[in-house]
């Protein structure tokens, strides 16, 4: 109960990750959680994935993870977004069933060897003379030792909880704050600042006029987020859309003044891509209404997330708002709206592995370092935790490749260029985004995940039989010739059959396509995707050695940016302070231009040839 090989400070999305992997890795791992009952909580949205976040899911899943294996197995309603669009941006996501998710985390967190969970407040975090982290100190004085310590603290770090003019101090509704940590980050030199989110009110389902709404059903065939597991994926329950109105934003803008964020009360920056409706009212003054979907909480309640309407206003406005909107004219809310400011850590102050620049073994995951999002979250979890025992083993750092993985460009943004907003994933930050597709996370990461330990043998099995099936399909459609089409006088192979945009997988059968085996539809899926965009591929796969020749080009650590003369001062202070690894990384940090990485580079090859 009091040495540990690696310390887990929180147990939201980012904390369980960086467990399991810790734990699965080998190290006698201590959890740390304000109430055994919020493992694993769904503090906002209770769903998984949507756009680049399904993406995410799948990979933390692909490495070994558990977010898109328990988002399955309680998962109410599952749809594939983007579908109309090119397959790059399709996104699985799924609507969850929040205490059934909670539950089912905390079950499999309690039943992993090497973890220990422990119910405790972490006020402090002790460190040597020589800046390396040995362990924390909880609330009531308790110190537990560790070499590797990693804080996901989710929005906890001095959180204010705001109500139009009412404030008090809260990490989420019914749970204090952690404000004795923040000052201990402080002491030890981390930067923080502050950001702000927020969350919509709940309301009894029972009293929404459902028939004033869009039904947005699931999928006819749906599919979840874990690959070679045995869950059945199953749609129990609908969601529904409705709209803003003239008559909502005359409400709120009489109101403003009440908001405790435009009210003077929030000092922190709110996220730019999930604003609160009294944002969306004031920067999109144009716009006469605004989506509300209105999706259920669990199969074993009436409560339901009011989508689209976060807010800080105060409970009387608040109640006007929703009435406002069709169907809700007569909903009771069950639970406020309300809006938290917390503090976070500079990003810029971790490397890509999560652990800290200036406190050896102290390892940052999750809101702590400026994102939002479970799915953020839990991939810098999981690398925070594969990393720290890496270190503790003494072997590799394990860096993510933004060509490689989304996970990649999450961690490669927050540490390359830093945030003045919370940190959201998009499609649109990812450069490689064709390669870097949903379906295939398995062949990018999986391997990866088995070789760490990660990834169960019955797994690896499935995956290998699943690729050598892909290979064989693949070879057959290569090497022989359909059946005479019209308008063609020479024979073609199937393979480019398949390339004609009207043409899909299950119609090779009418051209007279025979396999001795059963095709599964994901191995279908693949291979027409595949073949279909076959030179789109080929063409970002050329890119992509194109970067890693910049990626594989290392920065030696000894270097003192600052005497370099024949770089720019602003570049030389940016360099200095971001302390890029490899030139790949440098040539993407802001105010960094292509003069400077080709000085850079000149100076590099004469280091290297005096070594």
């Amino acid at each position: 109960m009091k040495n540990f090989d690696v310390i887990v400070v929180g147990a939201g999305h980012a904390g369980v990750e960086a467990a399991f992997a810790a734990a699965r890795m080998g190290a006698n791992t201590a959890i740390f959680v304000i109430k055994m009952e919020s493992i694993g909580r769904m503090s906002c949205n209770p769903s998984v994935g949507g756009p680049a976040k399904g993406h995410l899911a799948r990979e933390i899943d692909a490495l070994g993870g558990e977010l898109g294996y328990v988002s399955d197995l309680s998962g109410i309603q599952f749809r594939m977004l983007n579908q109309k669009k090119g397959p790059a941006v399709w996104a699985p996501r799924s609507q969850n069933d929040r205490d059934l998710y909670s539950k089912i985390m905390r079950q499999h967190l309690e039943n992993q060897a090497n973890i220990q969970i422990i119910e405790d407040t972490i006020a402090e975090i002790q460190v040597d003379s020589q800046n390396r982290v040995t362990g924390v100190t909880s609330y009531i004085g308790y110190t537990y030792n560790a070499p590797k310590v990693i804080l996901a603290n989710g929005t906890f770090l001095k959180g204010a909880i705001h109500i139009g003019h009412k404030q008090y101090p809260g990490g989420r509704s019914g749970e204090p704050a952690s404000n004795e940590l923040s000052a201990s980050l402080r002491k030890i030199g981390l930067n923080l600042a502050r950001f702000k989110t927020g969350t919509p009110a709940r309301i009894d389902l029972r009293t929404v006029d459902l028939s004033k709404m869009e039904v947005q059903p699931g999928d006819e065939n749906p599919s979840g987020f874990s690959f070679y597991r045995d869950v059945e994926i199953k749609n129990l329950v609908d969601c529904w859309l409705t709209h803003t109105n003239p008559r909502t934003h005359e409400i709120i803008e009489s109101n403003l003044k009440q908001s405790a964020l435009y009210g003077g009360k929030i000092s922190g920056i709110g996220p730019r891509y999930c604003p609160s409706i009294e944002d969306k009212i004031v920067k999109f003054s144009e716009k006469n209404q605004h989506h509300v979907f209105i999706e259920p909480e669990g199969t074993n309640t009436h409560e339901a997330y009011v989508n689209g309407v976060s807010n800080s206003l105060p409970p009387d406005v608040q109640i006007e708002v929703i009435h406002s909107i069709s169907g809700l004219e007569k909903a009771k809310l069950l639970r406020y709206a309300y809006a938290i400011e917390y503090d976070y850590v500079i990003p810029t102050d971790i490397k890509s592995t999560m652990e800290t620049k200036s406190i050896s073994g102290l390892y940052l995951a999750g809101q702590i370092n400026g994102t939002s999002g479970y799915e953020e979250a839990a991939a810098q979890g999981i690398s925070a935790g594969i990393n720290a025992v890496l270190s503790l083993n003494h072997e590799d750092e394990l860096h993510f490749d933004r060509s490689k993985s989304y996970i990649g460009v999450l961690l490669d943004d927050l540490v390359t260029k830093g945030t003045n907003e919370p940190y959201r994933m998009f499609t649109s930050r990812a450069e490689y985004r064709l390669f870097l597709r949903q379906d295939n996370a398995d062949e990018r990461l999986m391997p990866l995940g088995y070789k760490l330990g990660l990834v169960s043998d019955e797994r690896w099995q499935k995956f290998s039989r699943n690729q050598e099936l892909k290979e064989r399909v693949i070879e057959k459609l290569s090497n022989t010739n359909c059946l005479a089409i019209e308008g063609v006088k020479e024979p073609i192979k199937f393979i480019k059959l398949l390339k004609r945009p009207d043409i899909s997988f299950s119609d090779l059968t009418r051209f007279g396509f025979k396999f001795p085996e059963v095709i599964t539809q994901d191995v279908a899926e693949r291979v027409s995707l595949e073949c279909k965009y076959e030179g789109y591929l080929k063409r970002q796969l050329a890119d992509i050695d194109k970067f890693e020749n910049l990626q594989n080009y290392k920065i030696p650590d000894d270097i003192d940016f600052m005497k370099l003369d024949s770089i720019a001062y602003e570049a030389r202070e940016k360099l200095n302070k971001i302390r890029p690894t490899n030139m790949g990384q440098m040539s993407r940090i802001p105010g960094v231009n292509f003069t400077d990485v080709s000085s850079l580079l000149v100076y590099l090859k004469k280091y290297y040839n005096k070594r």
